[in-house]
């Protein structure tokens, strides 16, 4: 096991890691930036080093910087988080280089997973169902078009690079196309450095369903069942939960084999998740890898009673997986809600300022992974993210009612937050039935179709 461990985040995730560090009792060294010197997880570390300032090109994005800090304090582990540095390959191989493990899947692991045309050629030859799309990248509005009209509009534009929502543009004509086509293109150059991008068809009102998987390095991968994340606003999620309510037994079985299937064709290492796309005659589609601890991790734990992150560890360490999926005997339900500094009201306008009224949710199947605490300066420099709240009961009627009663009883003021909106999703007849896809979120959400100007470091999709 390692001797000691830097965490290469901020925030909740960043928490996340040090408590379970010290579970594990390995020291722990937390980073952060000038604007981050108050914060919890800077607290509550063995050890902290400041790494720069505010800005995160300076600081959270500054791989010198991080493995200066890595080097200073000991710590032969690294731990990414999600966000930030958590998918650059180059930040796995200069880790390597200095002889520092990073926690997490192996540099050609992020490579594939940040491009997404290699990752659909990847999956066509293991066999795992994806949505039709160009081969290879489009270098031309005139080629989009062609593609396009021959598959059938609407299509998405797509940044092969992309990932949280950036450089995805829908198109619904070839008038459209002539619009949005340059639009991806410089999503991509200016979000990933990468302006090639891909058509892929776009499918109307589908569910987003993501499977965890797992994988050491001796070859075992397994998945820990699906998460359900089709409660969503411009491809950033807001309510995820474990089980689907859409999933048959047989459909899950299905989808979890091509998840492992997906891992296996590419050599996975560590914690990941495989997503697919389900329309409505319940056919699945991949979509994407995801390289790294997802936000909405706790959901899977609390239905599993695996810990992710100390599994992340425990296989970076070279730990062997010892157990398979029907070992598990999955639980109950979870519903996680992503608390955001923002003011649904105003178009999730970001909300930053200090934190004056605070009080968590607690009792029975209530679980907050939060960084945050009375007197607490919420910079505006970083992601609105500001906890998860999670809900745990053997139904998911039950877990609706718990994660109802724990938002009615958080209050943080005088800052906006999402509260209020997932509030009014827990009354809506709809959820409450499972019956929603991924355009459900815009019964509550006025001018959807603005321009959104949030600067989101952290985001993850």
């Amino acid at each position: 096991m390692f001797k000691k461990i830097l965490v290469a985040n901020r925030g909740e995730i960043a928490l996340r890691v040090i408590r379970a560090c010290k579970e594990l009792q390995i020291p722990s060294v937390a980073v952060y930036s000038e604007a981050d010197e108050h914060s919890l997880h800077v607290r509550l570390a063995d050890e902290s080093v400041c790494i720069g300032p505010a800005i995160s090109a300076k600081s959270y994005l500054s791989i010198e910087n991080i493995l200066q800090a890595a080097k200073d304090t000991g710590a032969d582990a690294i731990h990414p988080g999600y966000g930030y540095l958590a998918e650059k390959r180059e930040f796995a191989i200069a880790c390597q280089d200095n002889g520092i493990v990073f926690i997490g899947p192996k540099p050609e692991n992020l490579a594939l997973a940040g491009n997404k045309i290699a990752a659909k050629t990847a999956m066509e030859k293991a066999g795992v169902p994806v949505t039709p799309s160009s081969p290879g990248g489009v270098p031309t509005v005139e080629e989009a078009k062609v593609f396009a009209n021959q598959i059938g509009y609407p299509v998405m534009v797509k940044a092969s690079g992309g990932g949280g929502g950036r450089g995805i543009k829908i198109c619904h004509d070839d008038e459209e196309m002539e619009e949005e086509f340059p639009m991806a293109k410089m999503e991509g150059r200016t979000s990933f450095g990468n302006d090639e991008v891909y058509v892929e068809k776009f499918l109307q009102k589908p569910r987003h369903i993501e499977f965890q998987i797992l994988a050491d390095k001796h070859g075992n991968v397994i998945h820990l069942g699906e998460r359900e994340c089709t409660i969503q606003r411009r491809y950033q999620k807001l309510i995820e939960e474990s089980p689907s309510p859409a999933l048959t037994p047989e459909l899950r079985k299905a989808m979890g084999k091509a998840a492992v299937d997906a891992a296996k064709a590419v050599d996975y290492e560590n914690a990941g998740t495989v997503e697919f796309l389900l329309d409505g005659d319940m056919n699945f589609y991949f979509m994407e890898i995801n390289s790294r601890i997802q936000v909405e991790h706790p959901v899977t734990e609390l239905v599993t009673g695996v810990d992710l992150v100390k599994e992340q560890i425990r296989l970076a360490a070279g730990g062997t997986l010892d157990y398979t999926f029907e070992d598990l005997k999955l639980r109950g339900w979870a519903i996680e809600c992503r608390i955001n500094a923002e003011d649904p009201s105003r178009n999730f306008m970001p909300s930053p300022g200090t934190i004056t009224d605070f009080h968590a949710p607690a009792g029975f199947g209530v679980r907050l992974d939060s960084h945050l605490y009375p007197g607490y300066e919420l910079p505006p420099y970083y992601d609105s993210l500001i906890g998860k709240l999670i809900a745990f009961d053997l139904t998911r009627e039950g877990a609706i009612q718990v994660m109802r009663r724990a938002l009615q009883e958080f209050i943080i003021g005088p800052i906006k937050t999402t509260i209020p909106l997932f509030l009014t999703v827990m009354d809506d007849e709809d959820f409450q039935a499972g019956r929603f896809d991924t355009s459900f979120i815009t019964r509550y959400v006025p001018n959807e179709d603005e321009d959104d100007d949030d600067d989101d470091d952290d985001d993850d999709d």
